[in-house]
C-alpha cells in the first residue's frame, strides 16, 4: 500500500516567512502528488498538509495544474503551449496540438528537462505514468474547455490524444526509434498532425462554442 502524506502539526510560536511557507506548501504538494496521483490531490489535502489554509496555497498557486508544475519545476509559461493550440477554429487544430506537445518536450529547456525525467520514471514507477498521464490529459482538456464545449466524447477524444502523443515523445526520445529521431520536427507535424486532427475534430462532427 502506498503510504499517504501526513498532515503537519498546527503552527506554533513565530509565523514562517513567506519563503518558508511557499518552500513548505510544495513540499506538502509534492509528496501528496507521489502518494495519491494527479487527480486525487486537492488544493484543500496539500493546505491540510503544509498546516496552512487553502486560501493561502491558491495565494502562491493559482490552480492545481500550477501547483503540479512548480512541484516537478515545469514552469508555468509552458502550460499555456497547450491552451494556445485550442484557439482559433478546428481548421489546423490537429498540427498546433502537435506542435505544442513537441515544443513543449523538445523546443521550450526549461519544461523539457522535467517532463522529460517524468516521461522516463513513467516507464517503471506507477505513480509517476498516473502524474504524467493525468496531467498531460488535463492541460489538454484546460486548452479544450477555453474555447469549446467539452462533453463525455471529447473527453475519450483528448485521452486518444494525449496517448498517441506520449507514444511519439517516447519513441523519439527514450526508445530512440531511429525512423523518429532523424525527422524534423515540421515533418512529425505534418505527418501526425491530420491523425490527431481525426480524433479531436472530425470530418461532420460539430464542436459548439461555450455559452459566454
Amino acid at each position: 500500500m502506498t503510504a499517504r502524506a501526513n498532515p503537519a502539526p498546527p503552527l506554533r510560536g513565530r509565523r514562517r516567512g513567506a519563503n518558508a511557507t511557499r518552500q513548505a506548501i510544495l513540499d506538502a504538494a509534492r509528496a501528496r502528488f507521489a502518494a495519491d496521483g494527479f487527480t486525487a490531490t486537492t488544493i484543500r489535502r496539500v493546505a491540510a498538509d503544509a498546516g496552512v489554509d487553502a486560501s493561502l496555497v491558491m495565494q502562491y498557486f493559482q490552480s492545481k495544474n500550477e501547483l503540479f508544475a512548480a512541484v516537478m519545476s515545469v514552469p508555468v509559461s509552458a502550460l499555456g503551449h497547450f491552451s494556445a493550440a485550442f484557439e482559433g477554429t478546428d481548421e489546423g487544430l490537429g498540427a498546433r496540438v502537435v506542435r505544442a506537445f513537441l515544443d513543449v518536450f523538445e523546443t521550450d529547456a526549461r519544461s523539457s528537462a522535467p517532463l522529460m525525467a517524468m516521461l522516463r520514471g513513467a516507464i517503471v514507477n506507477e505513480q509517476a505514468n498516473e502524474q504524467l498521464r493525468e496531467f498531460l490529459q488535463e492541460r489538454l482538456l484546460v486548452g479544450a474547455r477555453a474555447t469549446r464545449a467539452v462533453d463525455e466524447e471529447a473527453v475519450l477524444r483528448v485521452g486518444i490524444v494525449s496517448s498517441m502523443l506520449v507514444g511519439l515523445v517516447m519513441g523519439r526520445n527514450i526508445v530512440g526509434v531511429p525512423a523518429l529521431t532523424a525527422a524534423e520536427r515540421e515533418t512529425l507535424v505534418t505527418l501526425v498532425g491530420p491523425a490527431v486532427q481525426n480524433v479531436l475534430a472530425p470530418p461532420g462532427r460539430s464542436q459548439p462554442r461555450e455559452a459566454s
